[in-house]
């Protein structure tokens, strides 16, 4: 597969897919290619001379554009912190798509859920390999890119890869679901992806069904506000069985917390483990992951409980 770069003067610029017929004139033998182009959106075929780097001496070939497939602002974002290796593995898996724009906490931040930082100011500082880190919340990031630091709003936010999973109640608490749902309280599409294990084996996997779901919204929008959460196996692509659709299952009860004491004598605390699935049956998210599917779930912010709405006004009026 090769890709080939044209300036044509006049017209508005589209950058579309080509189907390529490239002959080679001194074998006289054709091939079908695929490249990207921009040229002016009434073209309906654009005859050119290319010189192949194996081949030396100039082909003909003529590009005919094909449906539009246009080149994504892909905001990336996680709750493991700006040197995580699944944000690494998301960016280069999504390149090919568009610009990525990575704006990540400078350091660990799962289990911050929807929290914004209001006490003080955030600064945003750029790392060796591009990417922009903040001293705030996953939130804090997505919220502060979109509505400031990016002069032109993204098409779509990824929060990932996050490294263990995020299914049922883990949402509520999840940085990574966080991110993603900011995104979406601004309006863009947007995807949290968690590789369900924390061994950390195979986050290329993950980054390929990022990228399958990414190409998909290129190609066909979704065509309203969409919040999805998948979670990813932690098993090589060839042993993954399918992609589920999915509701939330629940967790049962979390441990107790962990007591212990400081150097200092002091009562020290931590936060115990989650509970395992209780509502873990078929078609829930719990469900395709053991059964090693992905799971994709669409999210929701309304956490109204229209169910009790007329038990409350009827128990109010007692």
């Amino acid at each position: 597969r090769e890709s080939w770069a044209f300036e044509v003067d006049g017209g508005e610029p589209w950058r579309r897919r080509l189907s390529v017929r490239v002959y080679d004139c001194r074998r006289n033998v054709a091939a079908d290619q695929m490249g990207c182009c921009d040229f002016p959106s009434k073209t309906r075929a654009l005859p050119v001379a290319l010189a192949h780097p194996a081949t030396g001496p100039p082909c003909r070939a003529t590009f005919r554009p094909q449906p539009r497939l246009y080149f994504l602002r892909i905001l990336l974002s996680n709750d493991d912190g700006y040197f995580a290796p699944g944000l690494a593995v998301l960016a280069e898996h999504l390149a090919p798509f568009g610009e990525i724009i990575v704006v990540a906490p400078e350091r660990d931040r799962s289990g911050a859920s929807n929290s914004l930082t209001l006490d003080r100011p955030l600064i945003v500082r750029r790392a060796a390999n591009g990417f922009s880190y903040v001293n705030g919340t996953p939130t804090d990031c997505v919220h502060l890119a979109v509505t400031g630091f990016l002069e032109k709003q993204p098409d779509i936010v990824v929060s990932g890869i996050n490294y263990g999973a995020n299914m049922g109640d883990d949402t509520i608490y999840s940085g990574t679901v966080a991110a993603a749902t900011e995104g979406f309280l601004l309006g863009i599409p947007s995807i949290a992806i968690s590789l369900a294990s924390h061994t950390g084996k195979n986050f290329a996997t993950a980054g390929r069904v990022a990228a399958r779901l990414v190409e998909r919204f290129q190609r066909e929008p979704f065509g309203e506000p969409v919040l999805l959460n998948v979670n990813v196996p932690d098993l090589p692509e060839a042993e993954i069985s399918g992609i589920e659709v999915t509701r939330l299952g629940k967790r049962h009860k979390a441990e107790p917390v962990v007591k212990s004491v400081n150097p200092r004598g002091q009562a020290i605390y931590w936060i115990g483990a989650a509970g395992d699935a209780q509502d873990g049956g078929a078609g829930t998210d719990f469900h395709a992951v053991a059964n090693r599917s992905v799971s994709i779930t669409p999210l929701q912010v309304d956490l109204t409980h229209r169910g009790q709405i007329d038990l409350l006004r009827s128990w109010m009026g007692k």
